[in-house]
């Protein structure tokens, strides 16, 4: 008997007080969209989303999808134009956006999952109302942020043993209405309306650094919102940590902010003493 096999049963008992904790919880998880192009890094993420409704969690899938999109629009000869660092989303993009998101990149996902031995159903925000979105700004066109929320889709696949993957396409109030969410957006909103255990955001960065660069592994929302306003939270992780804030005052429990890129990323933050990320809670 080697070294490794020793080792692996160990960190098989020493997860197992995780095991019992999470079981039966609601794990919201957003998958970003830069890994999707790398299908053994995709297998692995299934793989750990298969491990963890099999050990009895509820996982819901979120992704976005951007690079995709940016694909296809330039395969379409659909020009971009943007306002303070977003894309403004007129009918034909939100056309592309919708058939990208729902068709090809939802169900790559839901392939992946299936391939690993799980049940995964694709979806959108559209479906059973979901996700009910209205107008961000009137400058960036069909961009939306959720209203409303119809989870009740979400509890019965998971208790029907089905793992969830939601693309976020929201319609609108409006009749034929809609809208592109921002995918950390629309994972807050889901995460919030199941009143998830833990919402994981993985990202391409080790988490939420201090004015030193050291990832901080554990972040209270006050400090959070202090990092934030004396711009040591800067750039890309200003929405990131601001979706947190909002998920964490509608009910989640816990947020968080890890490396996507690190193999079983997920599995470590979850089921390990140490984690693997920027974990933040209420005060």
């Amino acid at each position: 008997m080697t070294r490794d096999w020793i080792g692996t049963a160990q960190t098989l008992s020493q997860a197992l007080p995780y095991l019992q904790r999470y079981a039966g919880a609601i794990v919201v998880v957003k998958f970003g969209g830069n890994a999707m192009g790398d299908q053994d890094a995709m297998a692995e993420f299934a793989r750990d989303i298969v491990l963890m409704k099999q050990v009895g969690l509820n996982p819901v899938v979120v992704h976005g999808g951007g690079p995709m999109i940016n694909e296809m629009l330039g395969k379409l000869g659909i020009e971009s134009t943007f306002v303070r660092g977003k894309r403004v989303t007129d009918q034909a993009t939100v056309e592309v956006v919708e058939m990208v998101l729902t068709g090809l990149v939802n169900k790559r996902i839901v392939q992946a999952i299936m391939d690993e031995g799980g049940r995964a159903v694709g979806l959108s925000g559209k479906d059973d109302d979901l996700m009910v979105a209205e107008q961000d700004d009137p400058e960036l066109g069909f961009v939306g942020k959720p209203a409303e929320m119809n989870v009740q889709v979400l509890h019965d696949l998971n208790a029907a043993g089905i793992i969830p993957v939601v693309a976020p396409v929201a319609s609108g109030t409006g009749i034929g209405e809609t809208f592109n969410v921002n995918g950390d957006t629309a994972a807050g909103a889901i995460a919030a309306a199941l009143k998830a255990d833990r919402l994981l955001l993985l990202t391409d960065v080790p988490g939420v650094k201090d004015e030193n660069g050291q990832v901080m592994t554990q972040l209270s929302a006050t400090q959070v919102r202090d990092m934030i306003k004396s711009g040591v939270i800067a750039g890309g992780m200003i929405p990131k940590t601001e979706t947190a804030l909002k998920a964490l005052e509608d009910g989640v429990r816990a947020v968080v902010i890890l490396d996507g890129t690190l193999p079983n990323a997920s599995l470590l933050e979850l089921f390990t003493e140490h984690g693997a990320g920027s974990i933040i809670r209420n005060d």
